[in-house]
């Protein structure tokens, strides 16, 4: 069956000055029930369009369908309109099949590109902001709702996943070794390229730079940075400046007590990442940890007691599955000899960096990494620690407490951005040109200047498509 639309939208024009209209009178008589909206008033004057005077003004009404009564509450009753003379609505049939129309959809496969081409640089939070969660409150707010749902229905007692009882993830005991193998190559690889690739830092900030010669952009925010207007004093740059170190509470027991504030000097600090690797399976002999061959019996909310494990035969010491790296010491590194062994150091110097940290994302889906939202504190675990050292802004209102949230990739390994280089043996950086010139992180940056290919992932943020002005009157002509 056919719908019947009936379009009872009419414009009515009349001369404000004279007050007559434009066409027939009877042509605004419209019904009660239609709701009049006054859009605007215009004037025009000697070919000139004004507002406010009165001179050959219209005044433009729109009509909208009035409400139905009771007997055209059903489908196929319309909106209906007075009109006089010949006007009459018009009325458009709706076939059944124009409504169960689709538009066709082309063949053959759609070529998509996850990377932009062009993105912005990563936000530099303030001291004073809290940085945000990975997830909304409000969608966390949501999901938690639905698992009340959810366990309305389910047993009260229901077992608790792997790890949270206490067991490793057996899939994920290999991942670990990997990113600790990948961590302790990406640090001696870097050790070589240093001597190779020149690379500065700051003596009064942070920052560092990759290149021949330092960036001149009066970015130092260091001490006494007003007396140098802002520019840096560059000096030879070293591991820890390119690969930042994140520390974190070494735990015997990850399902232990939580830190105190008294305990904070009487228990080892070692790189977060490294903790992260021994919580996953990752067996280290300086760091030793509790190992559990039941899970848990979880008595209360937070409380719970490790299951009789003597029937249990002695547990025999499993060889490693994969041999750990070592570092090597600075006194024994071997400098690449010729250009081959420069580019092939840096092919692997990369793929260490993109193995580490694709790994450590996995490995924190499964176990937890909590980050403080107002300093870099990082503490590996299901729950925050309890120390009392966090110096961020108004630390005061929280009496030194740690706003622990859930960590990101970024939080645990930072990419420590630097200014790319267009061409290592052409003209420096110019500080006119800095809009033009693109970032990548310090690692990506030293590898292809050592001659390895760019990464897909990186090409966003790098401006490689924005073409840099020779003048500084050519860059005033970009708009």
């Amino acid at each position: 069956m056919a719908s019947i639309v009936s379009l009872s939208n009419v414009i009515g024009f009349c001369d404000t000055k004279n007050h007559n209209t434009l066409f027939s009178t009877s042509l605004c008589e419209l019904n009660y029930r239609s709701n009049i909206v006054e859009i605007k008033r215009f004037s025009r004057h000697n070919g000139y369009r004004k507002i406010g005077y009165d001179h050959r003004c219209f005044r433009l009404y729109a009509v909208f369908g009035g409400r139905k009564e009771n007997y055209e509450k059903s489908d196929d009753a319309t909106s209906k309109v007075t009109l006089s003379g010949n006007q009459q609505p018009i009325r458009t049939e709706i076939t059944e099949d124009a409504k169960q129309w689709k538009p066709k959809q082309r063949g053959g496969s759609q070529i998509t590109n996850e990377v932009p081409q062009n993105a912005d640089f990563p936000r530099h939070y303030s001291r004073k902001e809290k940085k945000p969660f990975p997830v909304p409150i409000v969608e966390l707010r949501r999901a938690a709702r639905e698992r009340i749902k959810k366990m309305k229905d389910e047993p009260r007692k229901k077992p608790l996943p792997t790890p949270k009882n206490g067991l490793l993830v057996k899939n994920l005991i290999p991942e670990a070794h990997d990113v600790y193998n990948a961590r302790i190559t990406l640090i001696n690889n870097i050790k070589k390229l240093l001597n190779v690739v020149p690379v500065h830092a700051c003596g009064w900030c942070s920052e560092i730079h990759v290149g021949p010669v330092g960036h001149p952009f009066k970015s130092c925010k260091g001490s006494q940075a007003n007396l140098r207007k802002g520019l840096h004093e560059w000096t030879t740059a070293h591991v820890e400046d390119i690969l930042i170190p994140i520390e974190a509470y070494h735990l015997y027991d990850r399902l232990g007590k939580r830190i105190t504030h008294e305990e904070r000097f009487s228990i080892p600090r070692i790189p977060a990442l490294v903790e992260l690797c021994i919580q996953a399976g990752v067996e280290i002999p300086e760091f030793p940890t509790k190992r559990r061959r039941k899970p848990i019996i979880r008595i209360g909310k937070r409380e719970y007691v490790d299951a009789d494990e003597s029937e249990l035969p002695d547990k025999v010491p499993d060889n490693p599955i994969k041999p750990l790296l070592a570092e090597i010491p600075d006194s024994e590194i071997v400098d690449p000899v010729n250009k081959e062994e420069v580019v092939h150091l840096a092919e692997e110097t990369l793929q260490a960096w993109e193995q580490m940290r694709k790994g450590a994302k996995r490995l924190m889906r499964m176990y937890h990494v909590r980050v403080c939202g107002y300093c870099p504190e990082i503490h590996v675990g299901p729950n925050g620690t309890k120390t009392q050292n966090c110096g961020a802004h108004k630390h005061q209102q929280r009496n030194g407490q740690h706003g622990w949230q859930s960590a990101v990739l970024n939080d645990l390994i930072p990419p420590r951005f630097v200014w790319h280089v267009p061409d290592v043996n052409g003209p420096p950086l110019e500080r006119e040109f800095r809009n033009f010139y693109g970032q990548a992180p310090a690692v990506v940056e030293m590898c292809i200047q050592a001659g390895a290919a760019l990464p897909e992932q990186y090409k966003s943020t790098m401006r490689l498509d924005v073409g840099i002005p020779s003048t500084l009157q050519e860059a005033e002509m970009v708009v």
